[in-house]
């Protein structure tokens, strides 16, 4: 099982963005971070810069929308060149319905949960998604520092995964670094958002490809993927 990165392009320069891309030439994903000033307290881009980015990258985007009501919103951003729509458990009202709409426009439907937002509840959900993701940060900003806490739920969910022997990326996001990277592998992560440590390091492509391989080297030691 390869790891996969996503560099995020909240950590980037939003006046140079079709650049920004490119400097991450031979990322998985491209993490594009929507946020309305209601779901969380920032505002930062929409469907416009959307559209206009997926057509200046080849890179797919990955984008996570933490907004209210992404019942109406996620299947638009389908149509403005998401390849993947990260929607909050804890905003969708019908996350069923929206998982399937989404998967049915031809993009890999995610679901996202807070720090405080348990998995459990959400087990049977799981056949219906592509990928979790689970927040290693308060969503809102960037750069804050990674929640070690996280980690048992990150196990938790791996665990859930397979015991439904169920083929979903689980994805974290908040604080990946070169220092956390390793540990979230090892506790099941597959694809892993990463924004500062890509976008401030002076070679972004660089740092993705060592992510890379750190995660690889961490996944292929883990318990996870030991034990199947």
């Amino acid at each position: 099982m390869a790891a996969q990165i996503s560099p995020s392009i909240l950590s980037a320069d939003f006046a140079r963005l079709a650049e920004e891309a490119k400097a991450v030439e031979g990322a998985d994903w491209l993490h594009v971070d929507v946020m309305d000033n209601h779901f969380v307290p920032n505002l930062t881009l929409g469907m416009p810069v959307v559209e206009s980015l997926s057509r200046a990258t080849d890179i797919p985007l990955d984008l996570h929308l933490m907004i209210e009501n992404p019942d109406r919103w996620a299947p638009q951003y389908v149509e403005a060149g998401a390849g993947s729509i990260t929607f909050h458990a804890e905003a969708a009202a019908a996350p069923v319905r929206l998982a399937r709409e989404i998967r049915a426009k031809g993009a890999r439907a995610a679901m996202a949960l807070k720090p405080a937002t348990p998995i459990e509840q959400y087990e049977d959900l799981l056949p219906e998604l592509d990928m979790l993701l689970i927040m290693t940060v308060e969503p809102g900003f960037g750069g804050q520092p990674f929640l070690d806490i996280m980690l048992p739920k990150i196990r938790r969910t791996r665990e859930l995964i397979a015991k439904h022997d169920l083929d979903i990326w689980l994805q974290v996001d908040g604080g990946v670094s070169a220092t956390t990277i390793e540990r979230c592998a090892e506790a099941g992560a597959d694809v892993f958002v990463a924004g500062s440590a890509v976008y401030g390091a002076v070679d972004p492509a660089a740092a993705v490809r060592t992510l890379r391989e750190q995660a690889d080297v961490a996944i292929a030691a883990a318990p996870w993927v030991c034990d199947h």
